[in-house]
C-alpha cells in the first residue's frame, strides 16, 4: 500500500486571533489534493478555536504534551485533555524542545509512549546538528533518537517521523534533495533492521527544514520523502502549494 502524503504545518510561537483567522480561512477555501493529509498546529492557546473552524479535512495538533495525568505541572498540558477536546495529533522531539528546553531522547521516548497510549498521534521529530553533519554522524544521531522509542514502542501505525536537520530549520538552508533523499532512506533502512520491514514501508517519514513553495516540488518527488513538516511558510498562503506539492 502506498504511503499517504503528509503535510503539517508547526506555527510555532507565532500568530494573534486574526492572522490564525485569516490562515484557516485560507485553507478552508483553497482547494487542497484529497491525497494528501493535512495537519495545522497553532500555539496551545488557539488549539480549540482552531479545531472548531478548520475544515477541508485537516486536523490540528498540540505543538508539545506532557506524558503525566492531569496534576501539579504548571504551564502543561495533558493528554486527557487534548482528547478529550478531539484534538487527535502532537508534535514531539522537535529540536526546539532539545536543544532549548534539554529534552532527552529518553524523555521524548516517554512522552511518545503517553501520547500514543492516550490515542493521540505523534509527529516525531529528530534531527542532527551542522556539527554533527560534518562528521558524517546524521544516521547516528538520527537513528539513535528513533531508538530510544523503539526501546518503549511496540506499535508505530500512529507515528509520522520528521526529519528535521536543526541547520536547517529556519535558516533558510535546505538539504538538498540528494541530503534528504539519502537521510530519509537511511532512516528507513533503520526501522527495517530494527523495528520491522512492515514498519520501515509504512511509516512516513517527512522532511523539515526551510520547506518552501519553490522547493517541495522536487523534495515530494524523491521516493522516500512522504510529506513535510512546515515552519515559517504554514503561516503564509503559499502554504497551499506545498500542500499540493505533489500535483506539480
Amino acid at each position: 500500500m502506498a504511503r499517504k502524503f503528509f503535510v503539517g504545518g508547526n506555527f510555532k510561537a507565532n500568530g494573534s486571533v486574526k492572522s490564525i483567522q485569516a490562515i484557516v480561512d485560507n485553507l478552508n477555501n483553497a482547494k487542497l489534493d484529497p491525497n494528501t493529509e493535512v495537519v495545522i498546529s497553532p500555539p496551545s492557546l488557539f488549539l480549540l478555536s482552531t479545531a472548531e473552524k478548520i475544515g477541508n479535512g485537516i486536523k490540528v495538533a498540540a505543538q508539545n504534551v506532557f506524558h503525566k495525568p492531569d496534576g501539579a505541572w504548571t504551564g502543561e498540558l495533558t493528554n486527557k485533555m487534548l482528547t478529550e477536546h478531539g484534538i487527535e495529533w502532537v508534535i514531539l522531539g522537535h529540536s526546539e524542545r532539545r536543544t532549548i528546553f534539554k529534552e532527552s531522547s529518553e524523555f521524548i521516548a516517554e512522552k511518545t509512549k503517553a501520547s500514543l497510549d492516550a490515542g493521540l498521534s505523534v509527529i516525531l521529530c529528530i534531527g542532527e546538528t551542522l556539527e554533527e553533519r560534518e562528521a558524517g554522524k546524521t544516521l547516528d544521531v538520527c537513528c539513535g533518537q528513533l531508538k530510544a522509542v523503539a526501546d518503549v514502542v511496540q506499535d508505530w501505525s500512529k507515528i509520522v517521523i520528521a526529519y528535521e536537520p536543526v541547520w536547517a530549520i529556519g535558516t533558510g538552508k535546505v538539504a538538498t534533495t540528494e541530503q534528504a533523499q539519502e537521510a530519509h532512506a537511511g532512516i528507513r533502512e533503520w526501522l527495517a533492521k530494527t523495528v520491522s520491514s512492515e514498519v520501515a514501508e509504512a511509516t512516513r517519514i517527512l522532511y523539515g527544514g526551510s520547506v518552501t513553495e519553490k522547493n517541495s516540488g522536487e523534495l515530494a518527488k524523491q521516493p522516500d520523502i512522504d510529506g513535510f513538516l512546515v515552519g515559517g511558510a504554514s503561516l503564509k498562503p503559499a502554504f497551499v502549494d506545498i500542500i499540493n506539492a505533489k500535483l506539480t
